[in-house]
């Protein structure tokens, strides 16, 4: 099937199915265990770049979505302290609960009771992984930033080097200014990820298409009521450009927040007759790159929150691919010392 390509580069949604197809399984795929899974948007960018994976969730819907669109096994799960994996990973990743370092979440880090991080660190130093990558808000490395030394510190401590960055999805190829920090622990030859779209993002308008223009049934459409409190909001807030989405742009940053919650701060989309309605669960979906094929399960509020608390798969495999290039390139290095010992 030939690609449709519009200002010199594909239409989003091929670009999406071009970028993430699921490749046929491989018995000498590397294995990748996902902590706090999520619904999978970290694991399907590492499976489409060629690795197997074992997902660990402890909402049900959430990881049923895995299970339904994914080749991996998905756990459902709440983890704990020194947590008793399936096996042993080359590599380990994760987005420990992010909730301890967000604005909304108080910032309280390590006094939080829903910080993963120890169990990540425990899982760690436990199994070794030749990678550890972590996945957080960009908070971390501010209010927090004394708890992320901490962190970093303890990932040295087991032997590795360590290396942190904040990346904006946009520069990926997902249509949404969404930074978010990644931090990974390796042995030697780690290079960040290219960043394609630095000049040409998609757009929220290129990654909705005609969505961005016409009902779908069931809309939820804002009451005048609705309409004002956002008015009220927006004076309040200083808000220069009114929060609908603008289509000529990558989305603001896509949350369950605003998403779900009928909120001044609720994304949503401005009809050409005025009216202001809710984003659909697809179209969140697809400013998230998600593609078309892949289904949440769950409820709609569910399906919300499994979009919102995602990590991009086109964000993730261009991750992944520089993971599996260091992986590459340590193996190379060990084989050659290997043949001149």
């Amino acid at each position: 099937m030939k690609t449709a390509i519009f200002n010199n580069k594909p239409l989003y949604w091929d670009f999406l199915e071009l970028e993430l197809q699921l490749p046929p399984r491989e018995p000498t795929e590397p294995l990748v265990i996902d902590l706090f899974a999520g619904c999978g948007g970290l694991a399907l960018g590492f499976e489409v770049a060629g690795f197997k994976t074992i997902g660990y969730e402890m909402l049900e819907d959430a990881c049923a979505t895995y299970q339904h669109n994914l080749h991996g096994t998905c756990y459902q799960l709440t983890l704990t302290r020194n947590p008793n994996l399936m096996t042993e990973p080359d590599v380990l990743v994760g987005g420990p609960p992010c909730q301890p370092f967000s604005v909304n979440g108080h910032q309280l880090g390590l006094q939080d009771s829903r910080d993963g991080f120890p169990i990540f660190i425990d899982a760690v130093d436990r199994y070794r992984p030749k990678i550890a990558l972590f996945e957080n808000v960009r908070g971390m490395l501010f209010r927090n930033k004394a708890y992320f030394e901490e962190i970093v510190i303890a990932l040295k401590e087991l032997g590795y080097i360590v290396e942190w960055n904040i990346l904006n999805a946009a520069h990926y190829g997902v249509p949404q200014r969404r930074e978010r920090l990644f931090c990974v622990a390796h042995q030697g030859g780690w290079q960040w990820p290219e960043k394609t779209h630095l000049n040409s993002p998609y757009t929220a308008g290129e990654a909705l298409g005609e969505f961005a223009f016409v009902a779908p049934p069931n809309s939820k459409f804002l009451t005048s009521s609705m309409d004002e409190y956002v008015k009220k909001y927006e004076i309040a807030s200083k808000c220069i450009k009114p929060r609908d989405l603008h289509l000529d742009a990558p989305s603001r940053t896509v949350t369950c927040r605003n998403l779900s919650a009928p909120t001044g701060d609720m994304l949503r989309i401005r009809l050409p007759d005025g009216r202001r309605r809710r984003l659909t669960v697809r179209e969140g979906a697809r400013l998230q790159s998600f593609p078309d094929w892949f289904e949440f399960q769950g409820s709609e509020d569910s399906q919300y929150n499994q979009i919102g608390n995602a990590v991009p798969p086109i964000l993730a495999h261009a991750v992944a691919c520089s993971v599996k290039a260091c992986l590459q390139a340590h193996e190379s290095i060990s084989r050659t010392e290997f043949e001149l010992s």
